[in-house]
C-alpha cells in the first residue's frame, strides 16, 4: 500500500470558527487540486486556537458541525482526512478531539488527547481523553495522536505493538521548543520504525508563537518533508512496505525483553 499524504500547515484565526472553516476548506481546495493526496491531515484546534477561556461557547457541541464538515469534505473530494482535533463540547466538559474520516465520508475514529499541556492551561479548561487511538485506513492499522502526546514514548510503543505502522500526529506546537518538536517525532519514528506524519500551525496567538515544520519521516528516520515557518502544504509518499523491511532489518520488536520493563 502507498499513499500520498498532504499536511496543511496553516495560521489560525483566534476564537472564530467560521473564519477557520472557511480558510481552511480553502487550504483543502488548493491541497486536493495541486496533488490529489490520499490522506489529508490539519492542526491541532484548528477551529478555535487556544482560546480557552472561551472554549464552551465557541467549541462543537459533540462534534456535531464537525463531523459533518469532514464528513462532506471527504465524500466532495475522495480524499481521507485526519481533522487535526476540535473542541468538542460535551456533558461533563470539552475534550480535544480528533476525527478521522474516509473517502466515503464515514467517521471511521475518534480520539481525545490523552495527556493535557498544563504549561498552556489545558488542564483548567478541558478533559482528558481515556481511549486509545488505534484505527483502520483502507485495511491499514494507524494510530493518532495530539501534540503533547509524543513526549510519552510509551504511549506511541502500546500503538506499535499493536500493529499501526502509521502514526499521525496533529500539533500547535510553540516556537520556543521547536528543537524539541523535530526530535521527537524523528525519535518516535526510529524507535517504533513507522511513519511519521505531523501537522503543526503556524503564526501566533495572545501567549505564544507556533513552530510549523509540520513533517513526514520514513521508518529510518529520514524526513521525507519538512515545512518552514509560514503557511504551507507539504507531500510526500509513503510505502507502507517499508515498515516491514526496516523491521525485518532490525528486529526490535522481536527483541524486546518486556520483562524486565
Amino acid at each position: 500500500m502507498k499513499w500520498r499524504v498532504a499536511c496543511i500547515q496553516t495560521d489560525i484565526f483566534f476564537g472564530d470558527p467560521n473564519e477557520n472553516m472557511k480558510h481552511i476548506e480553502s487550504k483543502i481546495k488548493e491541497a486536493v487540486s495541486n496533488e490529489k493526496p490520499d490522506i489529508i491531515v490539519l492542526p491541532e484546534l484548528w477551529t478555535t486556537g487556544y482560546d480557552l477561556t472561551r472554549i464552551e461557547e465557541i467549541g462543537d457541541q459533540n462534534g456535531k458541525n464537525m463531523k459533518e464538515f469532514v464528513s462532506n469534505w471527504s465524500k466532495t473530494y475522495n480524499v481521507n482526512i485526519v481533522n487535526g482535533s476540535i473542541a468538542k463540547v460535551t456533558g461533563d466538559g470539552v475534550y480535544n478531539t480528533m476525527y478521522i474520516s474516509d473517502r466515503n465520508g464515514n467517521i471511521i475514529h475518534e480520539y481525545s488527547k490523552l495527556h493535557l499541556f498544563k504549561l498552556m492551561d489545558e488542564h483548567l479548561h478541558l478533559k482528558a481523553g481515556h481511549t486509545d487511538s488505534l484505527f483502520e485506513l483502507e485495511g491499514e492499522v494507524c494510530s493518532g495522536f495530539i501534540c503533547y502526546d509524543i513526549r510519552f514514548p510509551e504511549w506511541i510503543r502500546k500503538h506499535t505493538l499493536s500493529g499501526a505502522k502509521v502514526v499521525f500526529v496533529v500539533a500547535e506546537w510553540p516556537l520556543a521548543r521547536l528543537n524539541h518538536w523535530r526530535t521527537l517525532l524523528l525519535a518516535r519514528a526510529i524507535e517504533n520504525q513507522c511513519y511519521v506524519v505531523a501537522c503543526n500551525r503556524v503564526g501566533d496567538d495572545p501567549k505564544n508563537t507556533f513552530a510549523g515544520h509540520s513533517m513526514i519521516i520514513n521508518p529510518w528516520g529520514e524526513i521525507l518533508a519538512e515545512a518552514g515557518e509560514s503557511e504551507e502544504i507539504i507531500t510526500g509518499e509513503i510505502d507502507l512496505q517499508k515498515v516491514s523491511e526496516v523491521r525485518k532489518h532490525i528486529p526490535i520488536f522481536n527483541d524486546r525483553r518486556p520483562d524486565f520493563y
